[in-house]
Formats: C-alpha cells, structure tokens, sequence
C-alpha cells in the first residue's frame, strides 16, 4: 500500500489541522480579551496624560503671576532686594515662556501682549536695586497689565 491511501495519515492531517485551527482561535480569543482590557485603561491614560499636561500648564502660569506679585509686595513693603529677585525670576521666566514660542504656557495674543510688558526690565531691576520707591508703582502696574493680558481683561 501506499502512503496516499493509508486512511491513518488523512485522519493525522486533519487532526493537525484541527489542532492548528483551535490553538489559532484561542489566540484569537487571547488577543481579543487583551484588547478588551488594554483600549479602555490606554485612553483613560492618554486623558489623564492631557489633564496632568493641562494642570501643569496652570501651575507653571500661577508660578509666574506669584513671582510677580511677590516682587510688587515686595516693593511695597519696602524690602527692595527680596523684591529685585522676584522681579528678575518674573522676567526670565516669562522670557524663558516666550522663547519656547507654540509650546509656551501662553496662548499666541497672550505672548503678543506680555512681550510689550517686557520693555521697562532693567528700569523695575534699577529701580529696585536702588531702593526707590517708585519701583512699587512700576510693579503693581505691571501686575495688572500681566493680568490683564493673561486672563483676557
């Protein structure tokens, strides 16, 4: 007899392809339960990604208007290098904001209007230096122009 005609190596041909087609449907299966658990926790990931994106974008922005607020009480109050500090940690951060230009935490009218804030830099930084209590006006004033440019008012 031949081999072609053994009616033992059919039955082992379609055992193997049997065998072949349940372990390809429980990889299937495998993958598709994977898939059910990984799409939900992966966009729940990417949004949590976006909020913690968002907060930081926030907290940066805060961190500034605080620095600012400082130097002006600062000012006010009359302790001038405390406040020289401020204001110089004020203008290189804000720099440092505009020069990351689309990435920055402002918006692109935002940084249109903070960078005319910028002009009178080393005129707060002397002023404060000196101990010239102008400097206080000079700030408060540059504090409500920051506001306003950043919180659109």
């Amino acid at each position: 007899m031949t081999s072609g005609s053994d009616p033992k190596v059919g039955d082992e041909t379609k055992a193997d392809e049997s065998s072949v087609r349940r372990w390809a449907i429980w990889l299937g299966v495998i993958v598709a339960v994977f898939l059910l658990g990984f799409v939900p926790m992966w966009m729940q990931n990417t949004r949590l990604g976006n909020e913690i994106s968002q907060k930081d974008r926030e907290i940066r922005r805060s961190e500034i208007r605080s620095s600012l607020a400082s130097a002006a009480i600062g000012s006010r109050r009359g302790d001038y290098e405390p406040a020289r500090q401020s204001a110089s940690a004020f203008y290189s951060d804000v720099s440092a904001e505009l020069d990351k230009g689309e990435t920055s935490v402002f918006s692109a009218s935002e940084r249109t209007q903070i960078n005319g804030l910028l002009t009178g830099r080393d005129e707060v930084i002397t002023l404060l230096s000196r101990g010239d209590p102008a400097s206080a006006e000079r700030l408060s004033d540059l504090y409500v122009g920051y506001l306003a440019a950043t919180q659109g008012k």
